[in-house]
């Protein structure tokens, strides 16, 4: 049994009984040992998933994947904290939401970890279609970051692009979250500009995109 193996265990059990002493214990053992960014991507990021996953069969609580996500997302706040003080210099305009979701531990961790790798961006928090396209539009946004967990939200990614073309706006959209881990060219099919996998791959995947529309990448 891997280490990982190991404290996913301990880190489910804590969160299912709703104990966040235990919960940080365990992140601290792990931090110990390995980078916070691999640890939030091999313990709480399988570990949220498989509980979101256990409640939707019905054998978890509302309550225990409400309070999971919680605990969660102040672990993650406090281990990757923003860390560059040049960031958002010559950059364009980014933005961060969840779309008609209510899981928002996924965004947090990327909005997280893309702060503390030199990026600015706004945290639009959980809105719906019609209300992202036009703030998107309002704030002149140049990227935009999608984060789902339910499948029927990703598929909404298609009708935000529509609408962006529609009005003119060339936005470039990114997307991330379960569904477009679990099918790889889903991304495409809602008409995504990119997407990553992990949250060390949207550090990747936006500087890629920023460099793309004629902005310098952090890389």
């Amino acid at each position: 049994m891997s280490d990982f193996v190991r404290i996913r265990e301990e880190f489910e059990q804590a969160l299912l009984l709703v104990n966040r002493v235990s919960a940080l214990n365990v992140m601290r053992k792990a931090i110990g040992t390995s980078p916070a960014i691999e640890v939030v991507e091999q313990v709480v990021v399988p570990v949220m998933e498989k509980i979101g996953a256990g409640w939707e069969r019905g054998s978890i609580a509302l309550s225990q994947i409400y309070m999971s996500g919680r605990i969660c997302e102040e672990l993650v706040d406090g281990i990757l904290p923003p860390g560059s003080p040049v960031r958002g210099k010559d950059q364009p305009k980014m933005a961060i939401a969840v779309l008609e979701d209510y899981h928002m531990l996924g965004k947090r961790i990327v909005y997280s970890s893309l702060r503390a790798g030199g990026f600015e961006l706004q945290n639009f928090g959980r809105t719906e279609v019609d209300d992202l396209v036009g703030r998107v539009k309002r704030e002149g946004i140049e990227v935009l970051l999608i984060s789902t967990l339910m499948l029927r939200s990703a598929l909404l990614v298609k009708q935000v692009k529509a609408k962006l073309v529609e009005s003119g706006s060339d936005v470039k959209v990114v997307v991330g979250g379960a569904p477009f881990r679990l099918d790889d060219q889903l991304w495409k099919d809602v008409g995504a500009d990119g997407t990553g996998r992990t949250a060390s791959e949207a550090l990747t995947i936006v500087s890629e995109v920023i460099g793309g529309i004629g902005w310098p990448s952090l890389k």
